[in-house]
């Protein structure tokens, strides 16, 4: 869930605001919601916006890679593929081509948390969406058969291969989830899973994930836009209220400690021209104490072109031609990430110094109002542009329903970061990323010497 992606193109935008032209006088607008739960377990949140003829239903099933079991994964995202190839009232292909027909966007994600499905269409067309997520969720598992499940199986085989194995730096992410956790841990694989656990799973193992899962009690339903309420509860009770309830799931609370004793230097060979550094520090999961102060730190230290990584990087010494930074909160764990490729006839370890210098300069003499006016800033810029659409605001109540057990949370979220102080994100820098970390150097293949094996800033 890595929150910042949709922040860092806006606090670029606004990234040269200074303290005098803050955004903090911009109220961050509630949403007006209502919450109902039908008797099967289905909740279902409803907000009107009668701005524009158009409504987004976000179907949120709270089962993500997370869920899996070690030797059983890519169950969760091979679903988001198999819930697409029709159930026992729509044949295979009828579902996009119904609602390209009525003029919708439709589509599906999957993270370590949750999996979610969406339509955004005309208004009018709102009674179509409502009964293809329900029949998918009602009557899939009757039409699923082994053809079905293999022809997704090698789908999702096709995208590991594409955006993983054969994707340029594709496989550090799983490399540092292996190092970084526990193997116990439900974050220690990746969302899509591997090969051999997807070549593994028979059609009884998935049938049994989506009897346990793909419940109307483990799924919130989010209707948001230019819908009459009344009709809607009507449709919503018609369409869903007759499926029958799964067995209560048992969700994981708590997760294995993690314990990096010493800097832990990796290296992987892939097919890329130039090397990518990888630092990665455990840190706290999303709504936790440190968490926003830690999303601000990210973003002073390589979350837009006015970031101190990338202004001395990139700009000045011209050594890097790329830099990111961010925090990684889910809902059972976190990590902090800095990645940073440097230009061709640059060494790791010159990059490695000064993303040191900076880290410690953090830590040290903390950070200036200003950095700190610009981050929050940019944070509230993406409260108030997450609430533009109307799949947005259904994106945003189905996310804060599930991982603070209440949609009413958008203003309670944005005052998070608004508290931040100076002093909050020298403490945080000094607490998580003065601790040891992971290293991973991603290098051109036959080129292990390139790799960093010690760093600048090593305790």
């Amino acid at each position: 869930m890595k929150k910042n992606s949709l922040l860092v193109t806006l606090c670029f935008l606004i990234g040269s605001v200074s303290p005098a032209t803050s955004l903090g006088a911009q109220v961050t607008p509630k949403i007006q919601f209502e919450k109902y739960k039908l008797p099967n377990g289905l909740e279902v949140i409803l907000h009107e916006d009668h701005s524009t003829p158009i409504v987004a239903v976000d179907t949120w099933y709270h089962v993500g890679s997370g869920d899996e079991q070690v030797g059983r994964t890519g169950f969760a995202h091979l679903f988001e593929h198999i819930m697409f190839m029709g159930s026992q009232n729509v044949p295979v292909g009828a579902f996009d081509q119904m609602l390209e027909a009525a003029g919708a966007n439709n589509n599906g994600s999957t993270t370590e948390d949750r999996t979610n499905y969406y339509e955004t269409l005309p208004s009018n067309a709102l009674q179509l969406a409502l009964w293809l997520d329900a029949d998918r969720m009602g009557f899939l598992l009757p039409t699923m058969d082994l053809p079905k499940v293999n022809l997704q199986r090698d789908v999702v085989k096709n995208e590991r291969r594409q955006r993983v194995d054969n994707q340029p730096y594709g496989r550090a992410d799983e490399i540092i989830l292996a190092a970084l956790y526990p193997k116990s841990h439900p974050y220690s694989w990746p969302v899509i899973g591997s090969m051999a656990d997807l070549s593994a799973a028979s059609l009884a193992d998935v049938q049994n994930f989506f009897r346990t899962y793909y419940a109307p009690n483990n799924a919130t339903l989010a209707i948001a836009g230019d819908f009459d309420p009344a009709t809607v509860k009507k449709m919503v009770a018609q369409y869903f209220g007759s499926i029958p309830r799964g067995p209560q799931v048992k969700r994981r609370t708590t997760v294995p400690a993690v314990v990096i004793p010493r800097d832990t230097f990796l290296v992987l060979e892939d097919k890329v021209q130039l090397p990518r550094l990888f630092y990665t520090w455990h840190s706290v999961k999303g709504f936790s104490k440190d968490d926003a102060a830690l999303d601000i730190l990210a973003q002073v230290l390589a979350g837009d072109k006015n970031s101190r990584l990338y202004k001395k990087l990139v700009y000045e010494l011209q050594t890097a031609q790329s830099v990111s930074a961010f925090q990684d909160g889910s809902r059972l764990d976190g990590k902090f990430q800095v990645d940073v490729t440097p230009k061709p006839g640059q060494k790791v370890s010159d990059i490695d110094r000064v993303v040191q210098a900076q880290i410690d300069s953090v830590i040290s003499n903390g950070i200036t109002p200003r950095e700190l006016q610009r981050a929050q800033n940019g944070y509230k810029a993406g409260f108030l542009n997450r609430l533009a659409s109307v799949l947005g605001k259904a994106e945003v109540l189905n996310s804060y329903n599930y991982f603070v057990g209440n949609p009413d949370f958008v203003q309670q979220d944005a005052a998070r970061y608004e508290r931040v102080t100076a002093a909050d994100v020298q403490r945080v820098a000094k607490t998580y990323l003065g601790r040891p970390k992971i290293i991973l150097t991603v290098v051109p293949e036959g080129k292990k010497e390139m790799m960093l094996t010690a760093s600048g800033g090593e305790r």
